[in-house]
């Protein structure tokens, strides 16, 4: 979810499972956990903008449903030592994690895929990246992200991609052809 919807850790750190509508396919973010003195603490996202809902792909449905399956097989095996604490991303007793364990975690599987270093919070910007490569709105983008304004996701991402500026340039050219051509009006000649 933070590659493909760009979702921050503290999001992913407090997102519960009462956040998650498998069959709409999205997600709300509603809190986050964060570290403050030294402890976790649940609080609101970053802004007000950051209160949103996430649409979700099928694929991440299933991921999503496969792994409350497991969650539940690892509850129904522990019994009373199962914490049901309604998170979405626990311990193997049920405890919600630590937004840090999913820093370490993340470098640890970076570390042992052999790929180049890159932390956790990039694959926030990857997805944004993302999401304007595949000709998703700016405003759909500002709205996942969770940021108050468009002027921020549009000065952070659309400058990382040239070939957006290129597809542009080519869909308002087309545009003005086609026009000048219904007019009877070819440009150029």
């Amino acid at each position: 979810m933070a590659a493909l919807r760009g979702l921050r850790r503290g999001e992913l750190a407090g997102l519960r499972w009462t956040d998650v509508d498998l069959q709409a396919a999205e997600l709300t973010v509603a809190q986050q956990r964060v570290h403050a003195d030294g402890q976790v603490v649940v609080g609101p996202p970053k802004s007000a903008a950051g209160c949103r809902v996430v649409a979700l792909d099928a694929e991440t449905v299933r991921v999503l449903s496969r792994h409350r399956e497991r969650q539940e097989k690892l509850s129904a095996a522990a019994g009373t030592r199962w914490q049901d604490s309604g998170y979405v991303f626990t311990t193997t007793g049920g405890a919600p994690v630590r937004p840090d364990y999913l820093t370490g975690r993340f470098r640890r599987l970076v570390a042992a895929s052999g790929q180049p270093p890159v932390r956790l919070h990039d694959l926030r910007h990857g997805a944004a990246t993302l999401a304007l490569a595949a000709r998703t709105d700016l405003k759909v983008v500002q709205a996942m992200l969770g940021h108050a304004s468009i002027v921020l996701t549009a000065d952070t991402y659309v400058s990382v991609l040239p070939e957006v500026a290129h597809h542009a340039a080519r869909e308002t050219a087309r545009l003005v052809l086609t026009a000048a051509s219904a007019l009877g009006r070819p440009l150029g000649s």
